[in-house]
């Protein structure tokens, strides 16, 4: 036993390979997070606002400009796997960070703009209250940058999460995606009780969440005896274990996807976080943190569980309806603007589950491009809501966007075009999300589903008209909102996610092409 030993420890320690360029988008973002927390804790008060700007962008553009590189260059169309198997970069992974990495530039430029609402609209200290002279003061003060951080981190761990080619990297993920997230729900200069109580509620539950994920994640090692996706696939493919913890792992696993993905009846997060988080975060939210949810299912489905869709499509047949019925239904109801467009992401959650569970080139494709068209517009409609105000802050009462139009013809007719596309009226990219995802559930044989994701698209649209009608048709308040001018931030902002919203609706060609180059690399 001891010479045994003593070989073990003589033999030499192999170290895995790192193909360092495929993954060199990732290692930007992450070290500059890093970077970042050493600005925080060494830079002067003062000169950090800037620093930790023009770091954030300057890092997201250069993890973008590498991946462009890498995309166009050496990349192989099989796509590569790193890290002793655990990172896999391949086209659909490309494609996904690509989104993620613009749709944080738009979302750093929400958070730093200091005009809309002066000192910006995030804080640090929790026991500020909005009118005190310790808010007056704070107010008075630069930005609390603490943000940007919290931001970059949470952009690495969605880069990671959606290339992630087992279990285990994608749980780690998960949880550097979520944290900084949960913190950053509490941050809001106005509304801070609502703005901590949702940060509570999105902690617990991520919690839940994550608990569920993870047994999945213990049960599914107990049958294929690895946590690497390619091998549960091939333990599913055949095996003469009980398939009782397949799918129970299965189940749970997804339980914990769906989560972050805000899909009914696991949404319960959503409409609060929405309506409680500044509303800078609510769009990095609900904009990127979609598009690393699905980018995870799609992988998850598609690689590890592709041989047995036949016993679990029915079950995410009936979560798809049920997520577009409570989206659609309640949305209805809504009087509150944040809140109507949460239950319009979990509506839209069902429609993207019905392209996820295509399991076709055409459904990969699809689900893809909906991703990318769907963060834009929502990146945009949540920098118009943050425009429009009363003395209190921001006014998301749907009664105080009544004439909106006669105050603000141009902000009405941004936010009209914004809402016509998540509605899926044609010549936006909605439109050509809806149809690319339908078609290829139609080539699948899923047209009861697809019908029942066109009636509730119609339902759906009923609240979207309701607000324009209202935005043009009613006469606004005498002592009504205001509509801010927007700072460079928060403009670009709205002017980029708008310009692609209609680039998409008229000329979805390059990225259809790009979203469906290639598959899962495992």
């Amino acid at each position: 036993m001891l010479d045994i030993l003593l070989t073990q420890a003589q033999s030499p320690i192999t170290t895995p390979s790192i193909n360092y360029p495929a993954v060199l988008p990732v290692l930007i973002v992450l070290g500059a997070a890093c970077v970042s927390v050493l600005v925080e804790a060494f830079a002067a008060k003062r000169s950090r606002f800037g620093i930790q700007v023009g770091l954030s962008l300057a890092s997201i553009v250069a993890a973008g400009v590498s991946l462009i590189i890498y995309a166009t260059g050496d990349a192989p169309a099989t796509g590569v796997t790193t890290f002793s198997g655990a990172i896999s970069i391949d086209r659909p992974a490309l494609f996904l960070w690509g989104t993620l990495l613009a749709l944080a530039v738009g979302a750093v430029l929400l958070i730093s703009d200091r005009v809309v609402e002066p000192g910006g609209a995030l804080v640090a200290q929790a026991g500020i209250r909005p009118g005190t002279v310790q808010d007056r003061a704070q107010t008075a003060t630069v930005m609390q940058t603490e943000v940007f951080p919290l931001t970059l981190f949470a952009l690495g761990g969605m880069m990671a999460f959606t290339a992630a080619n087992d279990l285990l990297t994608m749980f780690i993920a998960l949880e550097v995606l979520s944290l900084p997230l949960y913190l950053m729900c509490g941050l809001a200069r106005r509304r801070r009780l609502l703005s901590q109580e949702a940060a509570v509620k999105y902690f617990l539950l991520g919690a839940f969440s994550s608990a569920f994920f993870l047994y999945g994640l213990a049960l599914l090692y107990g049958y294929a005896n690895s946590v690497k996706l390619g091998d549960i696939a091939a333990a599913a493919a055949g095996t003469d274990r009980s398939d009782t913890l397949l799918f129970a792992g299965l189940g749970l696993l997804v339980v914990g996807l769906l989560f972050k993905g805000s899909v009914g009846p696991f949404h319960t997060w959503t409409p609060d976080v929405y309506q409680g988080a500044p509303t800078p975060v609510t769009a990095f939210m609900a904009a990127c943190t979609k598009v690393a949810a699905f980018g995870g299912i799609l992988r998850v489905l598609s690689v590890a569980f592709s041989s047995t869709s036949w016993e679990w499509r029915g079950v995410l047949w009936g979560v798809a309806i049920i997520s577009m019925v409570i989206g659609a239904v309640l949305g209805l109801t809504q009087t509150d603007v944040k809140r109507m467009v949460a239950y319009s992401s979990i509506a839209h959650a069902g429609f993207l589950l019905v392209g996820a569970i295509a399991m076709t080139k055409d459904g990969l494709s699809s689900t893809l491009f909906y991703l990318l068209a769907y963060g834009f517009t929502t990146l945009a409609a949540f920098g118009v809501i943050s425009l429009v105000r009363d003395s209190s802050g921001e006014a998301t009462h749907l009664s105080a966007w009544a004439g909106l139009a006669k105050r603000s013809p141009l902000l009405a007719g941004v936010f009209t075009f914004l809402l016509l596309a998540l509605a899926g009226i044609p010549l936006t990219s909605g439109f050509v999300g809806k149809f690319v995802v339908f078609s290829a559930a139609l080539s699948d044989g899923m047209a009861p589903l697809v019908v029942v994701a066109l009636v509730f698209s119609a339902v759906a649209a009923f609240f979207y008209l309701r607000v324009i009608v209202l935005m043009y048709f009613s006469e606004p308040a005498a002592d009504g909102p205001s509509v801010s001018v927007p700072g460079f931030g928060t403009g670009t902002a709205i002017f980029l996610g708008t310009a692609v919203t209609l680039v998409l609706g008229l000329v979805p060609a390059f990225a259809l092409g790009w979203a469906g180059s290639g598959g899962f690399a495992f």
